[in-house]
């Protein structure tokens, strides 16, 4: 029932919370599971870049909730108001209160819009469109369509921590291959802001990525933030982060405005004694147990560990917090190991992928025997066709071999 003891509560319905659902119903079947999810439809949100790209649809994207809910699991179509780990406890927006065992929090990230000044009242509209939301993406392709010789493109980038750390600039490789296509890339302009100091968080593929970049002729501007839009004029204003130059403006024109927005811990955790100073669910970043509430776990993107926020990151980390949830019930303590992987499949053109993957440190640690900063076809194919597969028949089901990522692999120069 909704208003009483599960043995263990999940707060959030995505990749994480029903991933962990599944491995748990999969491999200890006498375990009882809630899910607090409001949402009705679930999202995979890594395929949004191709669609506004127009390369995939946004129907094949979602699939009902209820049709991914693990047999046997109760779904409870709420939200967490507030959370008291000392007692066992988590209140819903409803006003029901839950208890429980162990408590699993994947609640995903809060896509901030009005953090960029403007932005609310002109996303969808004169130009300015957003891979991050289905609410928007479908308005990137409309853009992509309406392209012509002499656009200027901008597509930014804000500051870390946010969800799939390339997703901002594979939209302007696909925009810039589209162009050249068309036989305007040339007459066009492609530019990208980035708050970062480099182009990618992982110097090996920042350097293949510098040179797609150089390829196509865009315009790398490292260490700006967007901090208004203001679509009536068609201009963006940026701030300088870095010491040169810290807190200087300058706007900018364009035509179209891609726009990936800040993010930041939902209110409910950054407000809650499960937070650390900068409001996310603090963990152990190996173990995901949470480091005050032993009983409590986290994982995906609201979870403190300081890997990159994408899908594959809660592939790997979903059979820990199982794993450890199981072994604890057997009055067992057998910890997992998380290493930080995330993998990162950066579309550089139509057909071609990098497919970057990675663990805490940077390091580099491929799962194919490829050079992995090569753009190659198959990558593009797992990423349009194996991945989307692998998630909904395979991760979300609950199975949990996958290959191995190389930890040994020696980086080449790229």
């Amino acid at each position: 029932m909704a208003n009483g003891h599960h043995q263990v509560v999940l707060i959030g319905g995505g990749a994480a919370g029903i991933t962990v659902a599944a491995i748990l119903r999969r491999r200890a079947p006498q375990i009882e599971v809630a899910i607090v999810e409001p949402a009705e439809q679930h999202y995979y949100q890594p395929a949004f870049t191709l669609v506004g790209a127009g390369v995939y649809p946004l129907a094949k994207t979602h699939r009902p909730q209820q049709s991914l809910i693990p047999p046997g699991v109760t779904w409870i179509r709420d939200a967490a108001r507030s959370f008291e780990p000392e007692s066992n406890r988590v209140t819903l927006q409803s006003g029901q209160t839950l208890s429980y065992d162990y408590l699993v929090v994947c609640t995903g990230v809060k896509l901030d819009w009005d953090k960029i000044e403007g932005l609310t009242e002109t996303l969808g509209r004169n130009g300015v469109c957003s891979n991050y939301s289905p609410n928007s993406v479908g308005y990137t392709w409309e853009c992509v369509q309406g392209l012509k010789e002499g656009d200027k493109i901008v597509c930014t980038q804000p500051p870390m921590p946010f969800k799939c750390p390339g997703a901002p600039q594979k939209i302007a490789y696909l925009i810039a291959d589209q162009l050249r296509s068309r036989g305007i890339l040339d007459k066009s302009q492609v530019d990208f802001y980035t708050h970062a100091p480099a182009i990618f968080g992982v110097p090996y593929f920042a350097r293949a990525l510098d040179k797609v970049a150089a390829g196509y002729g865009i315009g790398v501007h490292k260490q700006q933030q967007l901090v208004a839009v203001d679509g009536a004029s068609r201009t963006a204003t940026f701030e300088f982060v870095g010491e040169a130059r810290k807190g200087e403006r300058e706007t900018v024109h364009f035509d179209v405005l891609h726009v990936s927005p800040p993010q930041s811990p939902p209110e409910v955790i950054r407000t809650s004694p499960l937070a650390n100073a900068a409001g996310w669910v603090e963990v152990h970043q190996n173990t995901l147990q949470h480091v005050r509430f032993p009983n409590v776990y986290s994982l995906g993107d609201v979870a403190s560990t300081p890997n990159s926020k994408t899908a594959a990151a809660v592939r790997k980390q979903a059979p820990v917090v199982a794993g450890a949830i199981i072994s604890a019930v057997a009055g067992q303590l057998v910890p997992g190991h998380y290493d930080g992987y995330a993998s990162c499949p950066l579309t550089t053109s139509m057909g071609k992928t990098i497919l970057a993957e990675f663990v805490y440190g940077g390091k580099v640690t491929p799962t194919l025997p490829l050079t992995p900063s090569k753009e190659r076809w198959i990558n593009w194919w797992i990423k349009c066709t194996g991945l989307p597969t692998m998630y909904w028949y395979y991760m979300l089901k609950g199975h949990v071999w996958f290959p191995r990522h190389n930890t040994e692999y020696q980086e080449e120069a790229a």
